[in-house]
């Protein structure tokens, strides 16, 4: 079974993914887990292959923010749900100036940058040493490539993804910093995330579309009342929402191809 987890912006497709041609909505299950409960797992049908949908910050809107999502909840559940795949898209922030809102990157590596969150189900327990080279499974990222490529997205083939804790944004100090680790974009949610899946022995990708600019790659004045606080130049927006409406309507043949 593969399993897609829905991003930023994922709460406003749930109601109209069956009209994006998601196929048929079989329904959702709540599962209660030694975590806490998960967030609903969605179920659709299309050419007679099943997959799953988690919406990771909510249903209705951006209900749970990236460092309280229950991570290990949503996981459990998954695997629970028979899921041996997960591709899972985010919303990071470019670092390299190579980037700019709207692109679509495939990483290939991550920084954890994050502080308090429960990261493992191995916890208080003489395990949990598992390799991360690879981070993300081979086989689902090069298929992500291919198609995304195929259909003339032109995604960047690899990135290094830096997790912070958030909710706050970073300051121009810590960019810098992660600047010269090699990061070239920052976000919230993919650890632990990534890091789960692969303790369950789930093959997990990301990809990622960049939604604004990180604190002094570019100098942008501050706008009260708008998401990322003028981090997204107006004129940008656009480009994000293409890219964003790109994925959700790839994924369904993605899966096919999967």
């Amino acid at each position: 079974m593969i399993a897609i987890i829905g991003g930023s912006g994922a709460y406003n497709f749930i109601q109209t993914l069956s009209d994006r041609g998601w196929g048929e909505y079989l329904g959702n299950r709540m599962i209660e887990t030694p975590f806490g409960p998960a967030n609903p797992v969605h179920r659709f049908r299309k050419d007679k292959v099943d997959y799953l949908f988690l919406s990771r910050h909510g249903e209705t809107g951006y209900a749970t923010a990236a460092p309280f999502v229950n991570y290990r909840a949503n996981i459990w559940a998954l695997k629970e749900s028979g899921t041996s795949r997960i591709i899972a898209w985010t919303g990071p922030g470019a670092i390299s100036p190579e980037l700019r809102p709207g692109e679509l990157v495939v990483p290939d590596d991550i920084l954890d940058m994050t502080k308090v969150r429960p990261s493992t189900f191995f916890e208080k327990r003489g395990l949990g040493f598992i390799r991360q080279n690879p981070v993300f499974c081979p086989d689902v990222r090069e298929t992500i490539l291919e198609h995304l490529t195929r259909s003339r997205l032109r995604p960047t083939a690899d990135g290094t993804y830096v997790c912070t804790e958030g909710p706050r944004l970073e300051t121009p100090a810590e960019i810098r910093s992660f600047r010269m680790l090699g990061a070239d974009m920052v976000g919230m949610t993919l650890v632990p995330e990534a890091f789960l899946a692969k303790e369950l022995e789930i093959c997990y990708a990301s990809i990622c579309y960049i939604t604004n600019y990180a604190e002094g790659v570019r100098e942008l004045a501050y706008e009260k009342g708008v998401l990322f606080e003028g981090t997204l130049p107006p004129d940008e927006k656009a480009r994000v929402d293409a890219a964003l409406d790109a994925i959700v309507a790839h994924l369904p043949e993605l899966v096919q191809r999967l």
